[in-house]
């Protein structure tokens, strides 16, 4: 028998769900046929790249055109099986020569975001075209260069069709990426259901909160949860955390890059899978324990009858709802055995954590404290 492999590329072949391209692979395909049009007179088509971990996609040309010493290439974007806002965007990439010596200078063009604040991996008033994508780019300038005579001293501005439209869906306008969307990838591939470009989301915003001083962030599962801490705490934009169900990437990142607070934010019934030890919160993926509901309950004063009832709860909220009915404080127990957990993924980081939950009306139904 052969030996068993593992990993991401294991887990995509094993559901059979097709891979994509990232925003960056599109960006250095569009780059590489426009800069050999601008030395040879024609594109190629398909343009074929090398992604960093050595694949060699090849991509058909949407858009060209070559006019007044530029030239212009656009590859519309397949995401693959990836639920991806940008999928079927097209990416367009402009190249002019410049003077011997210039090197390679990047622009955002219509609908590519530009650096607004600090925290990220790009200086502020740059284009939002990530290292990744940047060095890709370069390294293919620099073969085409070789291979036709050229310089590799080109100004390669990117832009993506209805860019600034698609860039609301995502987190780019609170990260300070303003006019439109990032260019994005580290290794080219979009491998489906990942949810590698939120957790990374999740990372750049714990950079850009700690570059601008903030000593207290909240990680919240969603918009209600986000109004509740800025009406608890009066936290500004850049110190909010749009976790979604992922909140041990929050913690590990925390963890790895302390602030002084921590909260975290979010429905009961969310949270109630935290307290039980679930990192990833999505209902695909965990689920709401009644039976720890109701050891919880018991904890805080319920009788066997009770214990019985919320062991049995449709929903954890309903749960909840019988607790409260009886004067037990469901809701805080969760809050504080979630706060454990917690404290427990951070490992003696120096972070103090609180929680608080949240019904689906925003009402707070439970909190912990501080640890």
């Amino acid at each position: 028998m052969g030996e068993a492999k593992g990993g991401r590329s294991a887990q995509l072949k094993h559901t059979g769900l097709r891979h994509g391209w990232t925003t960056g692979a599109c960006a250095t395909a569009a780059t590489t046929a426009a800069y050999t049009a601008l030395l040879t007179g024609d594109f190629p088509d398909p343009v074929t790249i090398t992604l960093p971990k050595g694949q060699t996609p090849s991509f058909a040309l949407a858009a060209e055109s070559l006019a007044d010493g530029r030239a212009m290439a656009g590859i519309v974007k397949d995401a693959g099986d990836d639920p991806d806002v940008t999928h079927g965007a097209l990416i367009r990439a402009t190249v002019r020569v410049l003077p011997r010596g210039s090197g390679v200078v990047f622009a955002a063009g219509p609908g590519v975001g530009t650096i607004t604040r600090p925290g990220l991996p790009l200086d502020v008033g740059e284009p939002a075209v990530n290292p990744v994508p940047r060095q890709m780019m370069r390294e293919h300038v620099a073969l085409v260069a070789g291979r036709y005579g050229g310089t590799g001293d080109v100004e390669i501005t990117v832009s993506v069709d209805h860019g600034e439209e698609i860039a609301r869906s995502t987190w780019n306008p609170r990260l300070g990426i303003l006019g439109g969307l990032s260019i994005l990838g580290t290794t080219g591939i979009v491998v489906p259901y990942s949810c590698s470009a939120w957790i990374d989301s999740i990372r750049r915003g714990v950079d850009v909160a700690r570059a601008a001083g903030r000593t207290h962030v909240a990680g919240c599962t969603g918009s209600t949860s986000e109004k509740t801490v800025v009406a608890e705490y009066g936290l500004p934009e850049d110190a909010l955390l749009d976790m979604g169900d992922f909140a041990g990437a929050v913690l590990k990142y925390v963890r790895r890059h302390p602030v002084d607070r921590l909260t975290i934010c979010g429905g009961f019934a969310k949270l109630s899978k935290l307290a039980a030890g679930h990192l990833d919160l999505h209902s695909g993926r965990s689920q709401v324990d009644k039976a720890f509901l109701a050891d919880l309950a018991r904890a805080g004063g319920a009788d066997e009858s009770l214990a019985a009832s919320v062991s049995t709860a449709n929903t954890g909220l309903a749960a909840l709802q019988l607790c409260a009915s009886a004067a037990v404080p469901l809701g805080d127990l969760v809050a504080v055995a979630a706060r454990d957990q917690a404290v427990g993924v951070l490992r003696g980081a120096p972070v103090v954590v609180d929680v608080i939950c949240i019904d689906r009306a925003g009402v707070v139904v439970g909190r912990s404290g501080l640890s």
